[in-house]
């Protein structure tokens, strides 16, 4: 597991902020990549909370190598299985089932697994993860809930997602045991839907101003 922790941990300090995708249209692949690419953000969670999260992945792997690219909301292993087949350079999970937490152990894929509680730590704690999301971090404590789990959890690092934006990311950032940052703000759905490139890329580098 230790390869993998360094991994996350490599594409965690590279990325700082990790986008949350929903790919609504195959045409918009690209040009939404290359619009957060440019923006500074180049290591992608492309959601399966859409039917083309997988084509994506495949479509940034073959045409965007220099992109890092990861699946997230995988639900179980056959959501897993399928991600790896796709080429995810990483797995996100919203939660954790031991199955899910065992196939992350086996591949040589690096998993993020979700957590919300000290009980679900302890779980994957014991296969070796040191390395978690916080979802929904706003619902579960956020940065109190990171403060806490720094106590008895002193090894481990965290992405807290959900309910992040630009009011506290920094707040965020400024807790010893975050890794990076999981969100969505930087994507509003209009301007996707009107495919304004350009405001997306403007957003993203916002965004990362934002922790500077």
């Amino acid at each position: 597991m230790q390869n993998k922790i360094a991994a996350i941990d490599a594409l965690s300090q590279k990325a700082r902020i990790l986008p949350v995708i929903v790919i609504n249209d195959p045409a918009d692949v690209l040009p939404f990549a290359d619009a957060m690419a440019a923006g500074g953000l180049k290591t992608l969670e492309i959601t399966l909370r859409s039917a083309y999260g997988l084509d994506a992945v495949r479509l940034l792997r073959k045409e965007r190598p220099e992109l890092t690219v990861g699946v997230g909301t995988v639900l179980d292993t056959s959501m897993f299985d399928a991600a790896i087949e796709a080429g995810a350079q990483f797995i996100v999970t919203p939660g954790c089932t031991d199955e899910i937490l065992e196939a992350g152990v086996k591949s040589d894929v690096p998993l993020l697994p979700g957590i919300a509680t000290p009980s679900d730590i302890m779980r994957a704690y014991r296969l070796g993860y040191r390395r978690f999301k916080l979802f929904p971090a706003n619902v579960y404590g956020g940065i109190d809930a990171l403060k806490a789990f720094a106590g008895p959890f002193g090894d481990l690092r965290f992405c807290p997602t959900g309910g992040v934006n630009p009011g506290n990311v920094k707040a965020y950032f400024q807790q010893s045991n975050v890794m990076c940052v999981g969100g969505s703000w930087m994507l509003p759905s209009d301007v996707i839907k009107a495919r304004d490139w350009a405001k997306i890329e403007q957003l993203c580098r916002e965004a990362l101003a934002t922790l500077d």
